[in-house]
């Protein structure tokens, strides 16, 4: 029976994605080797770098605007870390924006590094909301925000306006929705939720913005190093990579962001609808700013809980109970989440509901 996977990631990815990276695993290219032993050096797989490079420019709309495409290893926790490195400068401060847990794990790294600034917080409301009506300060060396916060299922529909560089952690909601990328000076993703395996991260990055924090920074940490090197300064996780590459394919076949925004918007409006009608149901995080890509709801009655969770799992739904901050149940719907999946755990909260 198939699984209707809702983890929060890793995550589902597209069908073709997985059959042409199980090939590849196989036999790479006709080369008979596998795409695991290959040389990141050989002329097979710089072809595959340098595609997915290209690829997720042209996706981003950033072409030719003064960006590069980096594919790094460290997850996007190791970011928390190089984002300061590079761009706080040593007499300087950033301005960061508290809405999740990764937002706080972000701010708690760049406090080593100078002063750092928190324009505003949920964290009193348990992140059950994005912030609003802050002021970023112009003397910041950047301004930090998390688009998405999976975790809570809050999702930022606006950004501000400030002429300080704006960088975003966009790890839960990449190549989702269209946003004119260009407002954004670096932008960070691990693979895991809408591109690809765990293993590789994403960085985009205006390289104007470089070169001026004034302080020493490690090679492995350095953007700078990275990009000269075309995302090869050491060994780079060769299989994520590649796999990465294939869903950038498949989603500009599919029509690229524009395309996959409506299918997204489609799944949360069939889900959100339910939750708000069914009166078994209440979601977790405020209206305004719910997710597309992570809904967070909870049963009004949590003693029905063994009965809703037994149907779950006999209809073959996999990964939905919310993350412990929260409880209750989060479905991630990541572009690969066919909207045939939601509509099976929709028809499920019927069910209880006319079992109750």
């Amino acid at each position: 029976m198939k699984k209707h996977n809702y983890s929060a990631g890793p995550c589902i990815l597209p069908q073709e994605v997985f059959e042409k990276s199980a090939q590849a695993i196989l036999n790479f290219n006709n080369s008979d080797l596998s795409i695991l032993e290959i040389s990141h050096r050989s002329k097979d797989f710089v072809a595959v770098m340098d595609e997915a490079r290209a690829l997720v420019l042209e996706l981003l709309g950033l072409e030719g605007k003064g960006y590069q495409a980096l594919f790094l290893a460290g997850g996007a926790s190791l970011e928390f870390l190089m984002v300061p490195y590079n761009l706080m400068k040593t007499d300087g401060k950033a301005a960061y924006l508290d809405s999740g847990t990764w937002a706080n794990n972000a701010i708690k790294e760049a406090k080593h590094y100078g002063e750092t600034v928190i324009v505003a917080s949920s964290k009193e409301q348990n992140y059950n909301h994005i912030p609003k009506g802050y002021s970023v300060p112009e003397d910041a060396s950047y301004f930090h925000c998390t688009s998405n916060n999976t975790i809570f299922g809050t999702q930022m529909k606006s950004f501000p306006q400030t002429n300080v560089p704006v960088v975003c952690d966009m790890s839960s909601d990449i190549f989702s929705r269209t946003l004119d990328f260009s407002k954004f000076d670096l932008i960070y993703a691990g693979a895991q939720k809408n591109m690809g395996p765990a293993g590789a991260t994403l960085v985009v990055v205006k390289e104007e913005i470089l070169g001026k924090s004034g302080r020493y920074i490690p090679s492995m940490l350095d953007y700078e190093k990275h990009i000269k090197a075309e995302s090869m300064y050491n060994t780079p996780p060769v299989f994520s990579i590649y796999a990465s590459l294939l869903t950038l394919q498949w989603l500009k076949n599919l029509g690229g962001i524009a395309a996959i925004e409506k299918i997204n918007e489609a799944k949360a409006n069939l889900l959100y609808t339910e939750i708000d009608r069914n009166p078994l149901f209440k979601g977790a995080a405020a209206i305004d700013d719910r997710s597309i890509m992570n809904a967070t709801f909870l049963l009004n009655n949590e003693n029905q809980a063994p009965i809703f969770d037994k149907m779950c799992k006999e209809a073959g739904i996999s990964g939905l109970p919310g993350h412990r901050s929260v409880g209750g149940y989060r479905a991630s719907m990541y572009n690969a989440l066919p909207i045939e999946s939601v509509q099976i755990l929709v028809d499920i909260m019927q069910a209880l509901e006319k079992n109750i």
